[in-house]
């Protein structure tokens, strides 16, 4: 609609094709899933290229971990958050920090949430109990949404028939996004889970994107999956999965330790495993649901603290 060129790398998503496309064919803009750019920025840390051209990269998918975030803003490359869904045609929100925060120690803040809706998409929290939340940053519940671009219905098939499940419709036409996380007076998305993915310990909430954004900060960690796993006594429980970079010389005490000065003492895992990589779906999100699979098996060589 604006006119300019689009650059599609096909099936070649490596981080080595990846590089030398952008430094070959300069692109202005680029956008994909947290893991591309953690692979991109191993590569280009490993053997640097020429990247200055792109001006921003958008990451959407998954949160993006903030010392990704860093390590861009580092190379002169901006990152610019959002979120949305295949439902919400894509875009749900964006995060464009507001005029008053340019330039200040709140900027980065504005920066690692999801952003604010955009005109036509209304969003709102509801509890568990059903409830409505307010927009306090604090009122943790699902987010709905709804908009003249936001999916109302799903196609049946064959009998071509209009479907509107009750777990992905509310019953005044809101799209369930499945999605938990908070919303601040002045309208800013902050995502901490998927509802599927978020554990319920001991009656508490532990978010699982919360504890990976935290371990993806230490400096031998190259990615990090939390998965919730069954607990006797306190019914779910985090187990940590962590992949380390090469050379790395953390141990579990040493990322534990780690972990405890970021994250309340409740939350810290007590069960952790390294894997060579985290499973991924085929557009590069965490398959979080083959960990938990693997756990279940017995083929993860996990180790309590």
């Amino acid at each position: 609609m604006t006119g300019v060129g689009m650059l599609m790398p096909d099936r070649f998503l490596q981080p080595a094709p990846l590089a030398e496309m952008i430094e070959s064919e300069r692109p202005t803009h680029a956008a994909a899933v947290p893991t591309i750019w953690q692979g991109l920025l191993a590569e280009l840390t490993a053997k640097p290229r020429d990247v200055s051209s792109l001006g921003q990269v958008t990451i959407g998918g998954a949160a993006c971990p903030p010392s990704l975030m860093e390590a861009f803003d580092r190379l002169g490359v901006r990152v610019c958050h959002a979120w949305g869904m295949t439902e919400t045609s894509p875009l749900g929100t964006v995060a464009r920090p507001p005029a008053h925060a340019l330039g200040t120690d709140e900027e980065f803040a504005y920066r690692l949430t999801q952003g604010r809706f955009p005109a036509g998409v209304e969003g709102r929290l509801v509890g568990p109990d059903g409830t409505h939340l307010p927009w306090d940053g604090k009122s943790a519940g699902e987010l709905e949404v709804r908009g003249p671009w936001i999916a109302g219905s799903y196609y049946g098939g064959a009998g071509g028939e209009v479907l509107k499940p009750a777990d992905k419709f509310s019953p005044d036409g809101w799209l369930r996004t499945g999605d938990v996380g908070v919303i601040s007076a002045d309208g800013f998305l902050t995502l901490t889970d998927r509802a599927k993915d978020v554990i319920k310990s001991g009656g508490e909430w532990i978010s699982s994107v919360e504890l990976e954004n935290a371990l993806m900060c230490h400096p031998d960690v190259a990615e990090a999956a939390v998965v919730a796993v069954p607990d006797e006594k306190w019914g779910e429980r985090p187990l940590a999965t962590v992949v380390l970079k090469e050379d790395a010389t953390a141990d579990y005490a040493i990322l534990r330790d780690f972990l405890a000065s970021r994250v309340a003492k409740w939350q810290l895992p007590e069960r952790w495993a390294i894997i060579p990589a985290v499973p991924k779906t085929s557009v590069g999100k965490f398959d979080k649901k083959v960990l938990r699979r693997q756990y279940a098996a017995g083929e993860l060589d996990v180790t309590r603290l």
